[in-house]
């Protein structure tokens, strides 16, 4: 399982609308205060996520810090379409425009690029449609 701390910032019947800090990869580094990354890091520390999990029962206060656990598997999944569906679809559409269609090279790449961009807009279609579901995966649990 995959742990993250959140603090609630509503309480309904049937949901919790929760926040978290986005973190970066740097922060422990020695080199954090000379590489660029952990300086760009520093200016934008102070991210936050703000999202609705299922309420699960039991008693919740606003200001409560929880704990959000996720699937590893749901992760990998994720990842895998994000990383993976543009990929694809960039060498399938360079593939049928320069071996199947004949287009010239010009062509072709500006086929393979859009349909690059097109995969990544069509996912974040997808998730849009599917952030109940994704929500659901989360559960809630309160520190003791």
């Amino acid at each position: 399982m995959i742990r993250e701390l959140a603090t609630i910032q509503t309480i309904a019947d049937d949901y919790l609308e929760v926040s978290t800090e986005l973190k970066t990869g740097c922060g422990s580094c020695a080199q954090q205060n000379t590489c660029g990354a952990g300086v760009i890091s520093k200016a934008f520390s102070d991210r936050r996520a703000t999202f609705r999990v299922n309420r699960p029962a039991g008693e919740f206060s606003v200001g409560e810090q929880v704990e959000l656990l996720l699937p590893e598997q749901m992760l990998t999944q994720a990842s895998l379409l994000i990383y993976g569906l543009p990929l694809i679809a960039l060498f399938v559409m360079a593939v049928l425009s320069q071996s199947l269609l004949g287009f010239s090279e010009g062509v072709t790449i500006i086929a393979a690029f859009t349909a690059f961009i097109g995969s990544f807009w069509a996912l974040k279609q997808w998730f849009k449609r599917r952030d109940i579901q994704v929500s659901q995966f989360l559960k809630v649990q309160q520190l003791l």
